[in-house]
């Protein structure tokens, strides 16, 4: 953060209340979420925790179902995630 004395919302960083999976599948941010002054910090946060990594993972299987990307692809995409995964201290 910038400015130190600027305090977070509680829900900074948690990835299911600020980019939560709705009923259709996709993820949006929430109208509150996208008005907050701390949104693109809170989303890299979010992101950067290993739950993030869950999105990636939904973003490339959605790709390989809708013909974007090839098996090849889809296989060394997630091969890489997880060792990222696997890699990254605990932090949830």
């Amino acid at each position: 953060m910038n400015n130190v004395s600027e305090k977070c919302p509680e829900c900074y960083g948690d990835l299911n209340t600020v980019f939560p999976l709705r009923e259709d599948g996709f993820r949006v941010s929430p109208i509150k979420c996208l008005q907050c002054m701390h949104k693109t910090q809170c989303l890299r946060k979010a992101f950067g925790k290993s739950s993030g990594f869950s999105v990636r993972e939904e973003m490339i299987d959605r790709a390989y179902r809708g013909g974007v990307m090839g098996f090849f692809q889809r296989w060394s995409q997630k091969k890489m995630i997880h060792r990222m995964k696997n890699d990254m201290p605990d932090d949830d």
